[in-house]
């Protein structure tokens, strides 16, 4: 069971690394990425898996660093942390722009409302990207190659 445990930890590391790059390079472009979405999706559930994984190898009397533990344990509160920021996205990006009811949204133009949506998915893409980089890193410092 340490082996699937290591290899699954590798799989969150590489899975999480990609996300983060990914969509860290698609934010930085300014573009929108429909790959990201599924990656980092793969990302998060390899983390629940490997907690729980790590929970029973913890259960049936593994020995583990304690710094191992935590930072195993740091990703879930990562992502939950990174959803929270993901739906305050939209929250942000409209009182920037001064709006505050869903009627002066649909009194913009089409062109405007196209840019608003671009604006938010393009904030969720860059808020979800630093938290699979922040994932990644913690799943390396966790393995201890780092």
């Amino acid at each position: 069971m340490t082996a699937l445990h290591i290899v699954l930890g590798v799989a969150l590391i590489a899975v999480n690394l990609a996300a983060g790059a990914l969509g860290g390079a698609r934010w930085w472009r300014g573009e929108l990425s429909r790959a990201f979405w599924p990656l980092l999706r793969a990302g998060q559930a390899l983390v629940a898996i490997e907690a729980l994984l790590g929970g029973v190898l913890v259960a049936v009397g593994d020995e583990l660093p304690r710094l191992h533990l935590l930072y195993g344990l740091l990703p879930i509160g990562v992502s939950f942390v990174g959803e929270q920021l993901r739906a305050l996205a939209a929250q942000t990006v409209l009182q920037a722009r001064g709006l505050e009811s869903r009627a002066e949204v649909e009194a913009l133009q089409e062109g405007e409302r196209r840019g608003l949506v671009f604006e938010i998915l393009r904030r969720e893409l860059g808020v979800m990207a630093a938290a699979a980089l922040v994932v990644a890193v913690l799943g390396l410092r966790a393995s201890g190659a780092i």
